[in-house]
């Protein structure tokens, strides 16, 4: 099956705005300049509901072998744990509100658990006594009463105390949140966003947080910051823009995107806001939450927030395939980000399997809420485990990404060229000799792109072929801007052991579109792939970023 992806700019954009020829020009790479690096990919899983799911008699399992649950998850490749961290998470007579009830010691106890592992770690400070999210940005209660100015140096001292005691334990975390989806703000009313959008109450605290971070013995660790609706590039925009005006030099590191394809918008949407943060503000990007159900079937009978109509919205069915397929997409579209600036995810509660006790808050918890709901875990469908705790074969998609098997993928090695060092360039008799070349300027990665232009009729290729590349399923995609006009442009793959694949470019000369041949099954030990134009005088399109990458 040949998918087609067009993640086009304004596609994407928010409410708010073989061949036959004579001419072959072949260039061999001697090194692997400009391949998308996944040596240090996060890998991440947030298994902060691990040591209270343990406490209630949870057990795991990989191959009907019983085993820890952080075990199997790092064997399967993940590299990194995130944690939550609540300020006092028990009421008034010692009650814990459940959840994970991630006090400081549960939160050491598990980070000790991934240190030993050789996991990296994250803290992730929700500035709260129980969950933090857009609609929940509850002061905790020992801070309630705190004037404003009362309120920053307690948050100040809170972030440094705690992280000087995380480092007396052996724990100083590779990467710290300060705050928890906070689109709405952090610690409210003090440091909710004001009308006429004000941010100054929510500046300020922030900047007292992170100087805190940075008064500790964790004082080099990356800061995150981190909102939901990854795939809505106008909250961002509005929320970073008011942030920024305000507090222009905010010390953080790390845009942090909450992205559920059936609740945060579209793949395309998230590619593009990726993109933009990256791109505008020169930080490393990273999907701090993500995941995807692997059935509609109730695990505990008290309900799921994926339900059957969700597979339509999320494009993926509700199958340990479609979970699978979904993940590897979202990790395509983060190493598709400039610049390296993609750094990985992290799949949210990846062992919250049904175990009676479970659930996402105690009666304690509820009320402290103020919560009409009967506790319950609708998590379970969403899980890297199945309802009985054995680990079902999607969480093989945290194996380290293969490399991208392209070389010279943005076209930044020779400058300007016709002979780009690892591909191979088809002219046809009647193309000039620089109808394919390198350009400056206008690129989508780096400062090159590679151009298909001439001022009479042409046709040419960039390809690439391998003779002895292990069997698998590949994908393979490329970005692209055209006026669209050309009679055949389109990306292909042949010789793998099937039959011919290919994917139109479309018109995209406003904006950079990425198009792929997703599923290329490799049965033969060889391929090619390329793009492939036959245009009319003065049609052109450029390219850049090319990957191959084996995803099974």
């Amino acid at each position: 099956m040949v998918k087609k992806k067009i993640l086009s700019a304004m596609a994407a954009a928010f409410v708010a705005v073989q061949l036959l020829g004579t001419t072959v020009i072949t260039a061999q790479a001697s090194t692997i300049t400009g391949a998308v690096s996944t040596d240090n990919f996060i890998r991440g899983v947030d298994v902060s509901t691990l040591d209270m799911l343990e406490d209630l008699g949870a057990h795991y399992y990989e191959k009907n072998q019983e085993s820890d649950a952080m075990t199997i998850l790092h064997n399967n490749g993940a590299n990194y744990v995130r944690l939550k961290l609540w300020v006092d998470p028990y009421d008034e007579n010692g009650n814990p509100y459940g959840g994970g009830n991630n006090d400081y010691d549960t939160t050491l106890k598990l980070a000790k658990r991934a240190k030993k592992l050789g996991m990296k770690i994250l803290i992730d400070f929700h500035l709260s006594d129980f969950w933090a999210d857009p609609a929940n940005q509850i002061k905790p209660k020992a801070w309630k009463n705190l004037s404003y100015s009362e309120l920053k140096q307690t948050l100040y001292s809170y972030m440094k105390t705690s992280l000087n005691d995380f480092a007396a334990e052996g724990i100083v975390p590779d990467m710290v949140q300060v705050g928890n989806e906070i689109s709405s703000g952090i610690l409210h009313e003090d440091g909710k966003i004001g009308t006429n959008e004000d941010f100054s109450g929510l500046a300020s605290l922030l900047e007292s947080a992170i100087s805190g971070v940075r008064a500790s013995a964790a004082s080099s660790t990356k800061i995150m910051l981190h909102l939901d609706q990854g795939g809505k590039n106008q909250l961002y925009t509005w929320y970073f823009g008011g942030l920024l005006k305000e507090s222009p030099n905010l010390d953080f590191d790390v845009f942090g995107l909450s992205y559920y394809p059936m609740w945060h918008g579209t793949m395309e949407g998230l590619q593009y806001n990726l993109n933009y943060l990256a791109t505008t503000y020169n930080k490393e990007v990273c999907v701090v939450e993500t995941a995807y159900a692997w059935t509609t079937e109730d695990g505990d009978g008290e309900g799921n927030v994926f339900i059957s109509g969700d597979e339509e919205v999320g494009g993926y069915p509700a199958t340990v395939e479609g979970q699978f397929e979904f993940m590897n997409d979202l990790e395509s579209i983060i190493l598709n980000v400039p610049d390296d600036k993609g750094i990985g995810y992290f799949y949210w509660e990846p062992e919250w399997i049904p175990v009676e006790g479970g659930t996402y808050a105690t009666s304690a918890g509820v009320a402290y809420k103020n919560d009409t709901v009967t506790p319950s875990n609708t998590w379970d469908n969403m899980t890297l485990f199945n309802f009985q705790g054995n680990a079902l074969d999607s969480i093989k998609v945290l194996n380290k990404p293969c490399e991208n098997l392209l070389t010279n993928i943005s076209f930044e090695q020779n400058g300007i060229t016709t002979s780009p060092s690892g591909w191979n360039v088809w002219t046809s008799d009647s193309s000039d000799e620089n109808t394919v070349r390198t350009e400056y300027g206008d690129a989508y990665d780096g400062d090159y792109k590679l151009t298909f232009w001439d001022d009479k009729e042409y046709s040419c290729s960039v390809y690439k072929t391998y003779t002895n590349i292990p069997n698998g399923t590949y994908k393979f995609s490329i970005w692209a801007k055209t006026n669209g006009k050309q009679n055949v442009l389109q990306l292909y793959a042949k010789n793998y052991g099937g039959s011919e694949l290919d994917t139109t470019i479309e018109t995209s000369d406003i904006n950079w579109n990425i198009f792929s041949i997703d599923k290329i099954v490799v049965t033969n030990h060889t391929l090619e792939i390329g793009v492939y134009s036959v245009a009319g005088a003065n049609d052109w399109c450029n390219l850049d970023l090319a990957m191959l990458r084996k995803i099974d």
